[in-house]
Parts: structure tokens; sequence; C-alpha cells
């Protein structure tokens, strides 16, 4: 049995590694749901003797397959990461709470007050975007006005803190989020070419912002910071 446990735990540990550094509260739905049923599978040719090592192996590599295939098909369809991973979700911006939001997440007003506490932010004056990520974790943008050392106790005029809004992901334009910004696909074909990209497939990400501050990355190259003026792009 001891040998069966140092064979069993050596396995599962570079399972694990091969399915990338994460750790549990950073996990997606479908990571989680696998982990859980990995430590269920090798329970029981741990303990139980009479059950063949392979019953439980062959499944936890089975898994890892099926973890490696869903990870590369959701890193070449949008609908697929949708799917297994869902959308981070805006609870919060500069009108307030997002009541509906909070209801499709099943979380209460004291769930929202509680992570934000986990961010570092007592009031709720002070909450320029809070975001739930895909995991599960809140990600938060506060004003500009209370951010440390901010411009605001310096006396200097500072544009308001907005949410850069994902324009190209993966090689693919993200429709529904130019539309938000009213922005012509052919003007953001213009903006990469001004940086000698000629396709948007070659792209890696794009984001930008209602005040035109853009950050934008080809694969494998160094990411680039600019601004644009969003009046010309419409």
């Amino acid at each position: 049995m001891a040998i069966r446990a140092v064979i069993i735990y050596v396995f599962i540990l570079i399972v694990i590694r091969l399915m990338g550094k994460r750790q549990i509260g950073e996990m997606q739905p479908f990571e989680l749901v696998i982990t859980l049923i990995i430590a269920d599978l090798a329970c029981v040719p741990m303990a139980e003797i009479s059950v063949p090592l392979g019953h439980g192996l062959i499944p936890i590599f089975t898994l890892l397959v099926v973890h490696f295939l869903i990870c590369v098909i959701s890193r070449k369809a949008m609908w697929a990461r949708y799917l297994v991973s869902g959308r981070s979700v805006i609870v919060m911006d500069n009108d307030g709470i997002n009541y509906n939001e909070l209801k499709k997440l099943n979380m209460t007003l004291d769930d929202l007050i509680e992570a934000l506490r986990g961010c570092n932010i007592f009031n709720l004056e002070d909450v320029s975007y809070a975001i739930i990520e895909t995991n599960g974790k809140m990600s938060c943008i506060t004003k500009s006005n209370v951010s440390p050392v901010t411009k605001g106790d310096l006396k200097v005029k500072s544009e308001p803190a907005e949410l850069p809004i994902n324009i190209i992901m993966d090689g693919k334009i993200m429709k529904e989020n130019t539309a938000v910004l009213d922005i012509k696909q052919e003007n953001i074909e213009k903006i990469l070419k001004t940086h000698k990209i000629y396709t948007v497939k070659s792209v890696l990400i794009m984001t930008m912002d209602s005040n035109g501050n853009v950050f934008l990355q080809e694969r494998f190259k160094s990411a680039k910071n600019f601004k644009v003026s969003l009046g010309e792009l419409k």
C-alpha cells in the first residue's frame, strides 16, 4: 500500500504540474472539476490493494488529455472559452451596484462588500469598477481621486478612471465590444497598419478605454501603449 501510495502521489503531482501553475482559487470551473475527480479516482487504488493500479492511473491520464483538449479548443474558439469558463461580470460601475448581475451570480450585498474589503476598498463611493472574474475573484478600479498619491492630492487635473475594453483577443475582433465604443472595424485595421501590423490574426490582445488609451501586443512581441482619438474612429 505504501508503494502504491507513492506511485499515485508522484503520478498525480506530474499531472497537476502539466495542467499548469494555478492555486485552487485561481482555477477555472472546468479545472476545479477535473481536480476534484482526480482526487476521488486516486483514493480507490491507493486504499484497495484488490483494485489494479491501472484502474486509477488510466482515468487520471484520460482526464489530463481532456484538460489539454479543452484548453486547446478554448484558445481557438471564443464560444468554447465562454462555455467552459464563463465571462467576467461588471457588478459595480460609476452608476453604482448592478443588482441584476449580482442576482445572476447568486451574490448578496454582503458578498459584494466582503469582496471589496478583500481589495482594500471600504467605501462604496471609492469604486469606479468592480468585476467578478471567471475564477470567482474580484478585480477593482478605484476612482482617480482616491488612488494612492493621487493627482487630486497634488491639485493636478486627471482623467476619470475608465474600464479598458477588449477590442482584439487571440487574433479575433470582438465585434460586441467595438459596438460599445462605436468603433468601425476598418478603423481598427488602420490603427494596426500605423504600427506595422498588417493582419488581425497576428495580434495577441488589444484593449481600449473611452479615453482612447490603447494597449496593443502582437504574439511573441513587446507590448505598445499609445492614445488615439475616439472621435476619428467612429
